[in-house]
């Protein structure tokens, strides 16, 4: 049940929206017990700022229903980086890499 919100201000295409979305989909998987057949993208084009530049630059926010290891994080924030460093052509020291953990998560009307 996870989610991956990509913001970022670099200009993409339909090519690499979709390859983006194949790779993140490869990538959750670092997290033991997460695959793409669950997995949830949104990817935001917007005006950003960082360090005081417009210079190309990206967020991806990821939520995850349970509580995943530090080692498995760290693995998936590598992973993620590379991918929008070269999808996006952002440079990795303009991506930040932000995760949210839930106990709790609905799907289908009810709550896991």
């Amino acid at each position: 049940m996870p989610f991956i919100n990509v913001k970022t201000n670099a200009p993409f295409n339909k090519g690499r929206e979709l390859k983006l979305k194949s790779e993140l989909g490869e990538a959750i998987s670092l997290i033991p017990g997460k695959s793409e057949s669950w997995l949830m993208i949104g990817v935001d084009q917007q005006i950003m700022y960082f360090k005081g530049s417009n210079e190309p630059a990206a967020i991806a926010e990821i939520s995850v229903y349970g509580n995943p290891s530090k080692d498995s994080l760290d693995k998936l924030t590598a992973k993620v980086t590379e991918i929008l460093a070269e999808q996006l052509t952002v440079k990795p020291d303009r991506i930040y890499v932000s995760y949210f953990s839930t106990p709790n998560w609905g799907w289908n009307g009810s709550n896991f």
